[in-house]
């Protein structure tokens, strides 16, 4: 099966009213930027959006223009010590879009157990805190836990440095962060990457996410970086 698009219009031509769509990236390390902006073209409508955050340094926010975001599902969406919000932050605030909110470490494993096919799994994260409300508590030798389901979805977005034509995919640095556990827990994945080579040209040790993950292969734009301060 022919893994490379010719664009990112193209790539995500199926994506659908109502999609839940996993963003790799952390901040703006490894986030699918091109992706996103093709998403935000297209104009889908009532996206359930799971990505580590929003508004700090990625492209997600860009969504909030045409209010695209039904839900997102991320560790961190709003900065207290910030002058200046987001337009998810603001509409948030303004009760036009949902958050449920994470631990970090949770967000990881609930991602990882998706793609494991894991049923559910008790963590200590968040116990004592706002995190455990209407949430099943139990103890386990003498420890609390909170039990904690699976994350999947119809598509990931995902960014990685290079891939070969077959979908292996090699990822530079700290850009790998949640894209290689998003990889394995979604329905379609679609990878943005800076280069595409040739089967043979990837050196084996190097390859983090194996081709039968990735389904969609697109070669991604230089964009430039947008923080709110």
């Amino acid at each position: 099966m022919e893994k490379v698009f010719p664009s990112a219009e193209a790539a995500i031509a199926d994506v659908f009213d109502g999609a839940t769509i996993m963003f790799g990236g952390f901040a703006s390390a490894g986030s699918p930027t091109t992706l996103i902006l093709a998403l935000k073209h297209k104009g889908v409508q009532g996206i359930t959006g799971i990505a580590n955050n929003i508004g700090i340094g990625d492209r997600l926010d860009d969504l909030c223009e045409s209010f695209q975001l039904k839900k997102m599902v991320c560790s961190f969406a709003i900065r207290a010590s910030s002058a200046a919000k987001s337009r998810f932050e603001q509409q948030y605030r303004q009760g036009l879009v949902e958050l449920e909110l994470m631990p970090q470490g949770t967000l990881a494993e609930r991602i990882r157990a998706g793609g494991a096919g894991i049923g559910a799994f008790y963590t200590p994260t968040g116990v004592g805190t706002v995190v455990e409300a209407a949430k099943e508590k139990r103890t386990i030798d003498g420890r609390d836990y909170l039990l904690e389901y699976p994350l999947r979805a119809d598509f990931a977005f995902l960014k990685a440095h290079k891939a070969d034509r077959f979908g292996n995919l090699v990822y530079r640095y700290a850009s790998r962060n949640f894209n290689a556990v998003m990889a394995t827990a979604a329905d379609v994945v679609i990878a943005e990457v800076d280069e595409i080579v040739e089967p043979g040209e990837l050196d084996p040790e190097l390859v983090v996410t194996p081709s039968v993950y990735v389904d969609r292969i697109v070669k991604g734009d230089r964009h430039v970086i947008r923080w709110y301060t």
